[in-house]
């Protein structure tokens, strides 16, 4: 097993070593192709403690997902690991060149692009500081262990709207409207409907575990708070090679075909950064998707069949 890169050419490079990547450069380890993952340690869930929703591992530790997920990947003696990140990937030869921090480089003839989003949450007090322990985005991941109690949704745009009319499934909602948008007669009447208070009294900070705190003074305690981020990706790889994008709820992301393949031929994109929302469970299914496609592609009798 190689911990860092001893050549400068594989068959494939995947780029991120989160859950979407790992599990392309599983399919492609185990296709027996050589493989190198190149990954910065920067998981979008670092902040969360515990994954839910993902069969078998329900309630396991984000982190120990994570780990377990590199540890079975690395004893393959194909598969080589740096602990670095890409700064730059373009056409080369039969492949693609990727530029590392050192000003080093290595090829690879198909490309995996698993880097991930990042999250811009509104500018409210507090609210950083909670992001993935009483503050989340996803009711599927975080929505049952609190246990039936009062959940608000901090509006930061229609999108929200969305969230609040879910929510009730998980508990008693509030709606804080923050002065992000004012829902029309229709959406009000829905939101009613749905048992959810409408708050429009704009939100001074977050206080203790996930209690709102009014700009009148009012608190109102809360077993956790929903926000819909805005996201964008973290590489500047996709767009360094033209991969084409799209604009979804929560910000753009690179626009694939149903088998990961990017706008771009040879490069394949998976997880949260080629999808317009996602969780653990549908990264892994995104990068086993890729690593299938990208080994097929390395077989060029498949081409004249397909």
């Amino acid at each position: 097993m190689h911990t860092q890169p001893n050549d400068s050419a594989f068959d494939a490079i995947v780029v991120g070593g989160s859950y979407a990547g790992l599990s392309a450069a599983m399919q492609l380890a185990r296709a027996r192709r050589r493989v190198l993952v190149i990954d910065g340690g920067r998981r979008r869930n670092r902040y969360a403690d515990r994954s839910h929703g993902f069969l078998t591992q329900d309630g396991t530790e984000a982190a120990a997902i994570a780990a377990q997920g590199r540890a079975q990947l690395r004893a393959y003696p194909n598969v080589a690991w740096a602990n670095d990140t890409a700064v730059a990937a373009h056409p080369a030869g039969d492949g693609f060149d990727v530029m590392l921090p050192d000003g080093g480089s290595v090829h690879g003839r198909r490309l995996v692009l698993a880097t991930g989003v990042a999250d811009t949450l509104p500018s409210v007090e507090g609210l950083e500081a909670r992001w993935g322990t009483s503050v989340f985005h996803c009711p599927y991941c975080h929505g049952y262990e609190l246990d039936e109690g009062a959940i608000g949704v901090l509006a930061a745009g229609e999108l929200s709207l969305h969230q609040a009319l879910m929510l009730p499934d998980w508990g008693e909602v509030t709606l804080l409207l923050n002065g992000a948008f004012e829902p029309q007669q229709e959406q009000l009447a829905a939101l009613a409907r749905r048992g959810v208070t409408v708050e429009r009294t704009p939100v001074a900070r977050i206080e203790g575990r996930a209690d709102v705190v009014l700009r009148d003074g009012r608190r109102l305690p809360l077993a956790g708070l929903f926000v819909a981020t805005r996201t964008h990706i973290v590489s500047p790889l996709a767009q360094q090679l033209g991969c084409a994008l799209e604009d979804g709820p929560m910000g753009q992301y690179v626009a694939t075909d149903a088998q990961k393949a990017s706008s771009v031929p040879g490069v394949f994109c998976c997880g949260d950064m080629a999808r317009p929302a996602g969780n653990v469970a549908l990264a892994v299914a995104d990068g086993a998707l890729a690593g299938i496609a990208a080994h097929r592609s390395l077989i060029p009798e498949l081409a004249v069949v397909a």
